[in-house]
């Protein structure tokens, strides 16, 4: 905190120790005002979907079962988002010091709330789905079954014990650095969770895990924040700075949710006729509730930061405006909660089920074979990836934003750099959302496309775009000790592993190496049947190439550059081993993932083995532009650091009157003086 926000309106100085003024109490009837439309969206559900009713044709588990089981459910995400919140305000928000070991603390008690919430509803969710009450004999060996051998079940117990870690690395790190990793685990359990949210052999699977995990994501840290500010303590946490920095999240928290809720609901509807369904009833009521919500965050946004970033605004009058919008939005969010609560409860117009009589590609990938590829169709066919097109979309709006920041304090930005920045996102869009995605999954040489584009031409518009240059330029430093992107970024390229990562050596051998490990190892396989595994193989290829194309041609801080020369002979030695791994493609007799890439039964194209060996033949040929950019771009470079060394020398010979030269000639008269009086 900085002196002038330890004073009050009338310029006292506050007391070191003071406490800041106290929640108002109607701020306690915001949680069970929370808790009952939750309740009362839970019992809506039951009579709408006839939820109960349903127990009369099968063995009634039991009233705990009934009503524990939505009850644990919302024990568990609330827990859970508490946790993602104060750990991620620990690591992004809160200035050093007590604040983020507070935050810390408040993370490690929720998150071993969460885990017994967890393992409480594992229980009652099984007792749910099997219809087997809690004092049924065998119900322990029969539980025990279930999450040792069932898919649904290992995940469920994944959780918890992803949950019981959590609480563990809160309680024992410390600092942002320590809060960051703890934020790793959490978010591994949403991934987890996601994975349960769709059937696996139904339709959209691919679509709807990601937007389920954007979902939860978001709400997660937009509910979870809210509660965390007002748990850690709100003498420090309500300044100006700590609440509009919160507000700039569940900013694109709201941005999340809204787009995820509405994918995953075109999902589930099917069509417009879906919203006279009781499921499209409870998701007009949840929309409404969301736009509410965000239209509280802007109020918030738009009053509370102004006031307590005013002078003429006492301290306790700014804060008392933040509790009473704190309780209005935690209502809300219980509501919304409780929303989507019933909603799972809720049958969908468009079952969650396998795909009845499903074809040969709709078994192995979940999706239905696309039509054969033609030059449009690769521009005219989508397989959307709601988290990756959605993080193009962020990339798109902030680097612009960056630059209009820029240019409105008069600093310029050269449109080169944006025009390549957008170019960049623009071509990562559609190697992961166009036609690249759509038969990168069914055809090998077109998988061989997306990532070639992925390694080699994407990276090169990124790196040209200068993006951490143009975030230190673009977003001004903090001053209370807290980390912001600019801060976590500077120090991780900084850092000892950031500076071994994007060694050139290192980079170069990643970016070459790494295409043997990945298609001669099970990794591909895992790539192209989960899609954890898809999203980091997009990630990996990318963020590769974007570190051997920012040690050849870069501008931005990092890495040790070395001379041109030995730059050439990387980038040569990567191309060769290019042609290598492509010619053994070419000529090999093997197929890679024959389960996957042969099972599909595509009445048009090639064969499968003939297919990989064109993608061997694109691996070989596509590479080669590239690379021949890359080499353009370090003989360019190279000539303008020599065009650059020479001006610098032409100025100093200017202002020392060529000193250097004068001695260099007086060195060789000496040195032709003395041959000449050897000689005499």
């Amino acid at each position: 905190m900085t002196p002038t926000d330890a004073r009050n309106r009338t310029g006292t100085p506050a007391r070191a120790g003071a406490a800041g003024p106290a929640a108002p109490p109607w701020l306690a009837v915001a949680l069970p005002a929370a808790a009952l439309v939750a309740l009362a969206a839970l019992v809506a559900a039951g009579a709408f979907s006839g939820a109960f009713t349903a127990f009369a044709a099968f063995t009634d588990p039991g009233a705990l079962v009934r009503w524990g089981a939505p009850v644990a459910t919302i024990v568990t995400e609330l827990s859970l988002a508490v946790t993602i919140g104060s750990l991620a305000l620990a690591a992004f928000v809160l200035p050093r010091g007590p604040l983020v070991d507070r935050a810390l603390g408040v993370a490690g008690v929720t998150a071993g709330l969460w885990t017994l919430a967890a393992l409480i509803q594992l229980v009652l969710r099984f007792s749910w789905s099997t219809y087997l009450p809690l004092d049924a004999p065998g119900f322990g060996p029969t539980l025990m079954e279930y999450v040792t051998t069932i898919t649904v079940g290992r995940t469920y117990l994944g959780i918890v014990v992803v949950a019981a870690l959590t609480a563990a690395v809160a309680l024992l790190v410390r600092g942002r650095v320590g809060a960051l990793c703890a934020l790793a685990l959490p978010v591994v359990a949403l991934g987890m969770q996601s994975s349960t949210g769709h059937a696996a052999g139904a339709a959209s699977h691919d679509l709807a895990v990601s937007a389920l995990f954007l979902h939860l994501g978001g709400a997660a840290l937009w509910i979870g924040g809210l509660a965390a500010v007002a748990l850690v303590g709100l003498r420090h946490a309500a300044t100006a700075d700590v609440i509009r920095r919160y507000s700039n999240i569940a900013l694109w928290c709201f941005l999340a949710v809204a787009v995820s809720g509405l994918v995953s609901a075109w999902i589930r509807l099917g069509s417009l006729d879906g919203l006279t369904t009781d499921y499209g009833v409870l998701l007009l009521i949840k929309v409404v509730l969301l736009v509410v919500l965000g239209a509280l965050g802007w109020l918030h946004r738009t009053t509370v930061v102004a006031r307590l970033a005013s002078p003429a605004t006492t301290r306790d009058a700014a804060v008392g405006l933040f509790w009473r919008l704190t309780a209005v939005e935690v209502a809300v969010m219980g509501a919304v909660s409780g929303v989507a609560v019933a909603l799972g409860s809720t049958a969908p117009p468009v079952p969650d089920e396998p795909i009845a009589d499903p074809t040969p590609a709709e078994l192995v990938t979940g999706h239905p074979l696309p039509p054969e590829p033609t030059l449009a169709r690769w521009f005219t066919e989508f397989q959307w990836d709601v988290i990756l097109a959605f993080g193009c979309a962020a990339a798109l709006l902030v680097y612009v934003r960056w630059v209009l920041r820029l240019r409105a304090r008069g600093d310029a930005w050269p449109v080169g750099r944006t025009i390549s920045w957008c170019l960049g996102v623009v071509v990562l869009f559609w190697a992961t959302n166009g036609g690249a995605a759509t038969y990168g999954h069914v055809l090998f040489s077109a998988h061989m496309v997306q990532h070639m584009v992925l390694a080699m031409v994407v990276p090169i518009f990124l790196v040209l775009a200068a993006p951490v240059t143009l975030l230190v330029r673009a977003v001004p430093a903090r001053k209370d000790g807290s980390w912001g992107p600019r801060e976590w970024v500077l120090a991780l390229v900084h850092s000892p592993w950031g500076r071994f990562m994007a060694h050139p050596v290192v980079a170069a051998v990643l970016f070459a190496g790494g295409m043997i490990v990945f298609y001669f190892t099970p990794l591909f396989e895992l790539a192209l049947t989960t899609y954890a595994g898809h999203v980091w193989m997009v990630l990996h290829f990318t963020l590769v190439g974007y570190l051997f194309a920012n040690a050849l041609i870069g501008v931005d801080p990092g890495p040790s550059r070395p001379g041109y020369p030995l730059r050439l002979v990387l980038l040569f030695a990567t191309m060769a081993f290019h042609a290598f791994f492509g010619v053994a493609l070419t000529s090999g007799t093997a197929l890679l993932v024959p389960e996957w890439f042969g099972l599909l039964g595509r009445p048009w194209g090639p064969s499968a083995i003939e297919d990989q060996q064109r993608g061997g033949a694109v691996a070989w040929g596509i590479g080669e532009l590239p690379t021949l950019l890359l080499a353009v771009g370090v003989a360019i470079s190279w000539t303008r650091s020599d065009q650059r060394e020479a001006r610098r020398n032409d100025r100093k010979a200017e202002r020392d009157g060529d000193a250097e030269l004068e001695a260099y000639n007086a060195m060789l008269a000496q040195k032709a003086d003395q041959a000449r009086r050897g000689q005499g």
